[in-house]
């Protein structure tokens, strides 16, 4: 049975869950208060991974800016990672991106997380620069990932579910 029983809109009523995976998941983690003032953002884009139970499993955000996406944070309980539902938000993202018409999407990842730039590559992204030092709570570097084509993620997606 698939771990995930929806994707959906983050709201106000996710946020603690999320920061408790924040928390769990990154060094610095967000405030309650930023996802708050995100979920106001008109060029913001937050979702959730529920379980059956409507346990928040794992979150996802961007912005949209023009024609181009740029994921700000994607998170997935430690206890249940690697089991694709990061690579669902993602695919996620892309899709509700290219209905708001955004067809390019980046990304920085630490450059220490190994797993999130496999997930990435696996999904079109290329590395496409490094900024030294960028994430000033452990000095890792960012490598910026770009997919430039995200209809292929969608057909990556499609082949997936075949």
């Amino acid at each position: 049975m698939a771990l995930v029983a929806s994707i959906r809109p983050m709201e106000n009523e996710h946020v603690d869950a999320v920061v408790a995976i924040d928390h769990a998941s990154y060094p610095t983690p967000w405030t309650d208060q930023a996802y708050r003032t995100e979920l106001r953002n008109r060029s913001a884009v937050y979702i959730v991974a529920e379980g059956w139970d409507g346990r928040v499993l794992g979150y996802a955000g961007m912005w949209i800016v023009v024609d181009e996406m740029h994921v700000t944070t994607v998170a997935v309980d430690p206890g249940l990672r690697r089991m694709g539902i990061a690579r669902r938000l993602l695919i996620a993202l892309c899709r509700e991106g290219m209905e708001r018409g955004a067809g390019r999407m980046t990304l920085e990842v630490r450059s220490r997380n190994l797993a999130a730039i496999a997930l990435y590559e696996q999904l079109g992204f290329e590395r496409q620069g490094r900024r030294r030092g960028y994430y000033q709570d452990t000095g890792d570097d960012a490598i910026i990932m770009w997919q430039d084509n995200v209809q292929s993620v969608l057909r990556l997606a499609e082949g997936d579910a075949a």
